[in-house]
């Protein structure tokens, strides 16, 4: 894309590289947040590997070759980070249910908050790998190849992934 291109080329000007990386943060700040959320369960956490991803991006944008989308190479680092942090917060520490429990504020309305509900308890369920392909896919909509850039896998072993997710989660919420 010519956008990344030109915002790339910023990136490595040391006179345009902090108004560009700036420029890099109001465009991707939110739907990375967002796929890290749902990752990791909870904001707090979401904020610390938004930053972290950041950290990382800034510190290897001279290794960035340009041999993926701009976009792909953040969100790998991002899933990564997010992986990370899952990893380090389960060390030692059973997960339950309860702990995604995250109820619906009063702004919320009832049914909708409960529907949410749901839907994270379903994929707190998930091992975070499918979580990982089940968010870029349903909620980034994201095509498998692009997936299979961030994630270094095949597309055949993702829609197998992404499917059993999808059979899983349904289960879930059928069980209720």
């Amino acid at each position: 894309m010519q956008e990344d291109r030109d915002l790339i080329i910023k990136l490595r000007d040391a006179k345009t590289r902090d108004k560009a990386f700036g420029e890099l943060i109001q465009a991707y700040q939110e739907p990375l947040y967002f796929h890290i959320r749902r990752m990791v369960g909870n904001h707090q956490g979401a904020d610390d590997v938004l930053q972290n991803t950041f950290v990382k991006v800034w510190r290897h944008l001279d290794s960035f070759k340009g041999d993926s989308k701009l976009y792909t190479w953040m969100y790998r680092i991002a899933s990564n980070e997010a992986l990370n942090h899952i990893q380090k917060a389960n060390r030692g520490k059973t997960t339950t249910l309860e702990d995604y429990h995250h109820p619906s504020t009063a702004h919320q309305e009832r049914d909708s908050g409960e529907i949410q509900e749901k839907l994270e308890a379903a994929l707190a369920t998930l091992p975070p790998k499918q979580k990982q392909v089940f968010d870029l896919k349903y909620f980034e909509d994201m095509k498998y190849e692009d997936i299979a850039e961030i994630t270094g896998t095949s597309v055949g072993a993702l829609k197998a992934s992404y499917f059993h997710a999808v059979k899983k989660i349904e289960g879930f919420l059928k069980g209720d």
